[in-house]
């Protein structure tokens, strides 16, 4: 059975995914990730997942801002979706291919764990439009940022999406979409 491939995407009430710059910022420390239930989306994700693709924007905001000291993926394989890649650092691989040949290549790999898309739109696009996303998890936060980096740009196709589950924890509405 082929691996699945996971879109697990925060995004504003408005659809972005990130300020102008990149700065993500407004998903830190705020109201809507506290309240009476943990959540605990995250940790069911990573439970069935052992790679993360990523675009170098995405990387470097995650590894220089959000988590300096402790680069969150470590124990995942990476790829890093660049137009200037560097030499591999450990299990962190800089990649200047299509991203849905890595996506098509990685999917028949021999494993029981699935794939992670984290991020960005660049990234994003391309495997929407060849329908080579499985699952879309995308955690909707209440907060409008008015403009910014959009989770599906103006270079997605349309594509239609089928509601598994929805679900509200804390301030954050969880939406389960399968293709």
């Amino acid at each position: 059975m082929a691996r699945k491939v996971i879109l697990f995407i925060a995004e504003t009430l408005d659809g972005y995914i990130a300020e102008e710059n990149g700065n993500i910022d407004y998903l830190i420390d705020n109201d809507f990730t506290s309240g009476e239930t943990k959540d605990r989306e995250y940790e069911k994700l990573v439970k069935h997942v052992d790679t993360v693709v990523m675009g170098r924007k995405t990387y470097d905001q995650v590894a220089n801002k959000l988590s300096p000291n402790n680069y969150p993926y470590d124990s995942f394989e990476n790829y890093i979706m660049t137009r200037h890649p560097g030499d591999d650092v450990g299990n962190i691989h800089f990649i200047d291919e299509d991203v849905e040949d890595l996506i098509r290549g990685l999917k028949q790999e021999s494993s029981k764990k699935d794939i992670w898309i984290v991020g960005g739109s660049s990234v994003i696009a391309p495997l929407v439009n060849s329908d080579l996303i499985d699952v879309y998890q995308i955690g909707i936060v209440p907060i409008v940022l008015g403009k910014g980096i959009p989770l599906f740009s103006d270079k997605t196709n349309f594509k239609e999406f089928n509601l598994v589950t929805a679900k509200k924890v804390n301030g954050i509405a969880y939406l389960t979409y399968e293709k």
